[in-house]
């Protein structure tokens, strides 16, 4: 079994454990050492993340190669519009590349806490929330794709990992679980002393089928004996 740390990140706090600044950090609000950040979640982004005391499983939650699906909350600017939902279901020119394909849909407003401070609404200006699933990781991707669609994002929460959730967690608070977690093991490659080994036995075959050739070629025909 694994040991997983599930944190309700709140606004404006940095995911590691100190700062330079005086800006808010994990250490304000876990005391489990050893356990580190699987993964990052941007300073003034919120809800879940996961941290773990295993070098393995921190790569193989953080890396996009294994695809772990993230749910992303996102209040953006504007009534949402189906044609801009669309296009993020079918992948987004960014200045990095085209994104994947995300599962978006529009949603009610979340029941969730109010965010210190609150986002900075325009007037005459309706906000609308969006619900996008992806399993890549580019920086600031959810912003960056909700604005290429013509709706900026205002407030923005990972809602889940996976399987796991901030169901049962407020803003600040974590959770400790014992997980079973089978992490893909590395294709084995040969080692370098075989891969020597092998490289110097074909020299050899080939000296020795050459020489072979060569006398073949220089033995002169024998003699018939007529009876």
């Amino acid at each position: 079994m694994s040991k997983i740390l599930l944190f309700n990140k709140p606004f404006q706090v940095l995911t590691q454990f100190t700062s330079d600044d005086g800006k808010a950090t994990l250490a304000d609000y876990i005391d489990h050492p050893g356990f580190y950040a699987a993964g990052r979640l941007d300073y003034d982004s919120e809800g879940l993340l996961i941290l773990t005391d295993e070098g393995p499983l921190q790569h193989y939650l953080a890396n996009p190669k294994f695809k772990m699906e993230k749910t992303y909350w996102a209040q953006v600017e504007g009534a949402v519009t189906e044609e801009a939902l669309s296009a993020l279901r079918k992948g987004v020119e960014l200045k990095d590349g085209m994104t994947r394909p995300a599962k978006a849909q529009l949603i009610n407003e979340p029941d969730i806490w109010e965010r210190n401070p609150p986002i900075r609404e325009r007037k005459n200006i309706p906000t609308s929330w969006i619900e996008l699933k992806i399993s890549e990781g580019k920086n600031r991707q959810v912003r960056r794709m909700t604005a290429a669609v013509g709706f900026p994002t205002l407030r923005l929460i990972r809602y889940a990992i996976g399987e796991w959730t901030i169901d049962q967690l407020q803003q600040g608070e974590s959770q400790l679980l014992d997980v079973q977690i089978n992490i893909p093991k590395k294709p084995s490659s040969p080692s370098r002393r075989s891969t020597k080994h092998s490289n110097s036995s074909n020299r050899h075959n080939s000296r020795h089928n050459s020489r072979h050739s060569d006398s073949r070629e220089k033995t002169p025909r024998g003699r018939t004996n007529n009876r």
